[in-house]
């Protein structure tokens, strides 16, 4: 879902909507970038931690700060939107992650090296479910190469055996590693998908009501966590 639609979604005018998605794609972003704050437009962003240091400098900026002001704070409620925006993201902030996981001093080195493989979809997690799904665990897709090793129960919520658990991780094509990340699907008990309301166009991404995964009982409690807390289901 984009920043448009989720604003939409969100019960605000379509006015409103044109206003803070204009601010942040046009004057926001080119002040942002002539002051070397970013190299390419805001919309790129998906790190919610990561953007909020670079709006606090932008906030500084007295460009931003002028036009705010005349603006009757249009130019701040926009910034705030597009970090409302990011924060239902449901994390794809790798960087943050693996900074806790080098910080972490209850780790050993090796337990230290396996977790940031796995957070950044390589190593020996990766290798357990190529070992077990063989292909992507929904469309059968084949080539590895472009596969995901997802994680069902979020990284952010697992204890450090969790996160390596070959139950809690599906193999996907990347649109639906996203799709699923970002709780815009899900897969119920017995298999079937799961579409939020919140994903328009699903069949855009190739992603159909038809779908589904066959499951164990051992993936069911981080399925089952997947459903209740990340799947966005209004």
């Amino acid at each position: 879902m984009n920043f448009e639609d989720w604003m939409l979604h969100r019960g605000l005018s379509k006015s409103s909507v044109d206003k803070y998605a204009g601010a942040i794609r046009g004057p926001i972003s080119t002040w942002a970038i002539e002051h070397k704050l970013v190299a390419g437009p805001l919309i790129s962003f998906n790190s919610e931690a990561a953007f909020r240091e670079v709006a606090l400098q932008i906030r500084t900026l007295e460009i931003f700060q002028q036009r705010d002001g005349k603006g009757r704070n249009m130019y701040s409620s926009a910034l705030n939107k597009f970090t409302e925006y990011l924060a239902e993201g449901h994390g794809n902030d790798a960087a943050t992650d693996i900074d806790a996981i080098l910080e972490d001093e209850g780790l050993s080195t090796t337990e230290r090296v396996d977790l940031v493989m796995s957070r950044i979809g390589q190593g020996a997690f990766r290798q357990k479910l190529l070992t077990y799904w063989q292909a992507c665990a929904v469309t059968g897709y084949r080539d590895t190469g472009l596969l995901v090793a997802s994680h069902i129960k979020p990284w952010r919520d697992c204890t450090s055996s969790e996160r390596l658990n070959p139950y809690n991780g599906l193999l996907l094509t990347p649109n639906l590693d996203k799709a699923f990340d970002s709780g815009l699907v899900t897969f119920t008990k017995k298999g079937p998908i799961a579409l939020s309301p919140l994903l328009t166009e699903p069949e855009k991404l190739g992603i159909t009501p038809a779908m589904r995964v066959e499951l164990t009982a051992q993936h069911e409690p981080f399925m089952s966590f997947h459903r209740d807390a990340v799947f966005r289901s209004h």
